[in-house]
């Protein structure tokens, strides 16, 4: 049975080490270096390219597009980004499951890429609000089926000595399509206009990157783990780590504050800037992340991966603290940039965190993460779309509020401090 990661300095018992102990599943790959990457790994960073690169061209004019052109309201919008979120989260548990279970990878990461694909089909047939949120839901499912078996599938391609820097460079090349995308919304609607057989061509553009992402996918070789074919649901969640079981207390804190970045373009575009300029501003959050994702991890390599963690609880406080009086352009660009890097910080670090602190059941415990938090989304969304209507600076007070507990609370639990006398199945 696994157990959480000790830290060599009692005093810093609350951070996880900078690399992962000898407990660590995975062998160091030979040739290796803090630049050494695996090219699989590059490989699926190239599939999540084309996926963010389709997915994002649509959701860089999503919120804007459902609110004006489509006429649904903002509380209309908390709520399908909330169950959107929820959708995301409601197949992460079973999809870990399942490939801890059978040991494969790839299999469930191509189902849940090409349920994706498929659910891109609406927008091309429909532009009526029904149309538009069962699209952002149903697409959603196949995010929730492919992260935890593809997150599994790259902490075993990585180095663990530099699993930090690995995943920060997927995220920026996931992050590097999210910047293309938007670039291709806002080229496509400055040539054609904001009409709506310009929406629906810029849909059927989008659509061909996805199918993209399907074919590099399927010809890429699997890399499977130790399955596990005998234990339930239940037994993997009774296998997990403690230590990874008290980091799930501030992830779900924290996912309270974490409403959808919809309202942060929503707060540019109130202060007066055009469809085509937020489109721009999502662009350069994208490409904070991409160029921020790669160097955070080799921050947390270096230093301890628990400390970027808090980190970015803190800087995603300041973030909404700044989006309270926020009134200029160049306000919101400082805070658009912070936010790329604060998103490096929570995607990649989170993920290779979790990868030390459960190195035999990864899937499962992906999974069980983006469940928890997933399922913490939909209040965190319909929060925020309700205080958006009383007054949006109440949206990003609570927002950092919560921020702030949420990284007291990992000091309090320490999920990489190590337990003595401590079964697997009771956690904290």
């Amino acid at each position: 049975m696994s157990q959480p990661i000790r830290s060599p300095d009692p005093a810093s018992a609350a951070i996880p080490p900078p690399f992962p102990s000898a407990q660590d599943t995975d062998p160091p790959l030979p040739g290796g270096g803090w630049w050494h990457l695996n090219p699989e790994v590059l490989k699926l960073g190239l599939v999540s390219f084309l996926t963010d690169l389709s997915s994002e061209a649509i959701f860089a004019v999503f919120a804007v597009f459902f609110t004006t052109v489509a006429g649904a309201s903002t509380a209309l919008l908390g709520l399908i980004e909330g169950l959107a979120d929820l959708s995301a989260s409601s197949l992460n548990y079973l999809a870990g499951w399942l490939s801890d279970r059978s040991g494969k990878r790839r299999a469930f990461a191509l189902a849940g890429y090409g349920f994706s694909t498929l659910a891109k089909t609406l927008l091309l047939v429909s532009s009526a609000v029904a149309g538009l949120a069962s699209f952002r839901v149903i697409e959603r499912l196949g995010k929730g089926f492919r992260g935890p078996p593809r997150d599994a599938w790259l902490s075993a391609l990585a180095d663990p000595a530099t699993r930090g820097f690995s995943f920060g460079v997927h995220k920026a090349l996931d992050k590097a399509g999210a910047v293309v995308g938007p670039l291709l919304a806002y080229a496509w609607l400055r040539a054609m206009g904001e009409s709506d057989a310009a929406y629906h061509g810029l849909f059927w553009a989008a659509f061909v990157p996805a199918l993209l992402s399907v074919a590099v996918l399927a010809m890429m070789d699997d890399r499977p783990g130790a399955p596990h074919p005998r234990e339930s649901v239940a037994q993997h969640w009774q296998a997990l780590s403690p230590g990874f079981k008290c980091f799930l207390l501030p992830a779900g804190l924290f996912a309270l504050a974490y409403y959808s970045l919809g309202f942060l373009l929503l707060k540019a575009h109130a202060l007066g800037l055009s469809l085509t300029h937020t489109v721009l501003l999502y662009a350069l959050f994208n490409a904070a992340c991409v160029v921020a994702a790669p160097l955070v991890g080799r921050l947390g390599d270096a230093f301890g991966r628990g400390r970027l963690v808090m980190l970015g609880y803190a800087l995603y406080g300041v973030i909404n603290l700044g989006l309270i009086w926020a009134s200029s352009d160049g306000q919101l660009i400082t805070l658009f940039a912070l936010y790329g890097v604060f998103y490096a910080i929570d995607e990649s670090q989170s993920k290779a965190f979790i990868a030390d602190l459960e190195p035999a059941r990864r899937a499962t415990a992906m999974g069980a993460y983006s469940a928890v938090t997933g399922l913490l989304y939909l209040p965190a969304s319909l929060l925020a779309g309700a205080l958006w209507t009383v007054d949006p600076r109440w949206a990003f007070g609570v927002a950092a509020a919560l921020a702030t507990l949420a990284m007291a609370l990992f000091i309090v639990v320490s999920p990489a401090r190590p337990r003595t006398g401590t079964r697997a199945g009771t956690g904290c």
